[in-house]
C-alpha cells in the first residue's frame, strides 16, 4: 500500500503526537526529501525517537526508509504540491473548477483502487455470488448506495433482503443462516446498532463485507471482508462529492466482476432488463 496512503488511514488511531507527524507529512510530501528526522522533529517540537518510532510503526524500517518511499509515491503521482491554478491560464473560474473537480475524482478513485488488494476483491465478489441469501444495510445516505446496489444485485438474481430499519433488520435476521452475506454500508463505520448487527449475522454463521472510509472503524474491524474508500480533500463538500464518487465506481467495479465471473448472473441481468423494458412500454 502506497504510504501515504497508509498515512491516511491509520491516522484515526494514532496518538496526538502521531497525528503531527502525519499530518505534516501529508501537507508536504512533496517537500519531505529535504528533512532529515532531526530537521522534521524540530519543526514539529517534538523528539527525533518520535519521528523514528513513527516511521516504525508504519512498517518501515526507519524515517529514511519512509522518506525514500514517499518520494517514490509522489514521484509516481506527479509529484509537486496541490495549488490553484494560475489565473493567467486562459480559463475562467467555471473551468478551473470543473477540472480540478475531475481530477480529484480520479485521483480519489485511483487510491481506492490501490486500498483494495485484487484478492480481497475477488474474496468478496466469492462470497457475494456463492451466498444463498444477501443482507445489505444501511443508514441515511448509506441507504441510498445499499438500496441502489441492493437492486442490482437482484437484477442479477439474487435473493436480496433490504432494509433502511434498524428494528426490520434485526427482525430479518432470524431468516438467516451459515453462508449469508451482509452487505452493511457505513461511511464513517462508528454506530453501535450496525456493529450489533453484524455480531448477531455472524453469531449464526453469516459472513459480514463493511464498505466504509479507509480508516480504521469499528465496523470494518469485526467485518470478514472490507471494501474501503479513500476520499480526502481540504474542503467538506469536495471531500463528500469526492467519497461519493470513489465509492461508486468501487461498487460498478463489484458488479461488473460478478456479472463476468458467473455467465449465468449475466444472462439473468439480460432477461430481467428485457423485462422491465417491457414493462415500461405496456
Amino acid at each position: 500500500m502506497p504510504p501515504l496512503l497508509k498515512i491516511r488511514a491509520e491516522r484515526g488511531q494514532m496518538s496526538a503526537i502521531e497525528r503531527r507527524i502525519a499530518d505534516f507529512i501529508l501537507d508536504n510530501a512533496h517537500l519531505l526529501r529535504d528533512y532529515s528526522s532531526q530537521q522534521l522533529a524540530s519543526a514539529l517540537g517534538i523528539s527525533q525517537s518520535s519521528v523514528v518510532k513513527f516511521s516504525q510503526k508504519l512498517g518501515f524500517k526507519g524515517y529514511p526508509d519512509l522518506k525514500y518511499s514517499i518520494g517514490q509515491d509522489v514521484a509516481r503521482s506527479g509529484g509537486g504540491p496541490s495549488s490553484p491554478p494560475p489565473t493567467n491560464d486562459g480559463m475562467d473560474g467555471f473551468s478551473r473548477i470543473a477540472k480540478a473537480l475531475q481530477a480529484s475524482k480520479a485521483a480519489a478513485e485511483d487510491e481506492t483502487r490501490a486500498a483494495n488488494p485484487q484478492a480481497d476483491i475477488e474474496r468478496i465478489v466469492t462470497l457475494v455470488d456463492g451466498a444463498p441469501k444477501l443482507f445489505v444495510y444501511g443508514l441515511g445516505d448509506d441507504g441510498l448506495y445499499a438500496r441502489e446496489f441492493a437492486m442490482r444485485l437482484s437484477l442479477l438474481g439474487m435473493l436480496v433482503v433490504h432494509h433502511a430499519d434498524p428494528i426490520l433488520m434485526l427482525a430479518n435476521l432470524s431468516a438467516a443462516r451459515p453462508g449469508d452475506v451482509m452487505l452493511v454500508f457505513s461511511e464513517f463505520g462508528k454506530l453501535a446498532q450496525l456493529s450489533m448487527l453484524s455480531r448477531q449475522f455472524q453469531d449464526v454463521g453469516g459472513k459480514v463485507v463493511s464498505i466504509t472510509r479507509h480508516t480504521a472503524n469499528p465496523l470494518r474491524a469485526h467485518a470478514d471482508a472490507a471494501l474501503a474508500v479513500c476520499a480526502e480533500d481540504r474542503a467538506p463538500h469536495v471531500a463528500q462529492v469526492l467519497y461519493r464518487s470513489s465509492l461508486q465506481s468501487l461498487l460498478d467495479f463489484v458488479f461488473v466482476l460478478l456479472c463476468e465471473a458467473n455467465p449465468d448472473r449475466n444472462r439473468q441481468l439480460a432477461v430481467n432488463l428485457e423485462r422491465i423494458e417491457h414493462l415500461l412500454d405496456t
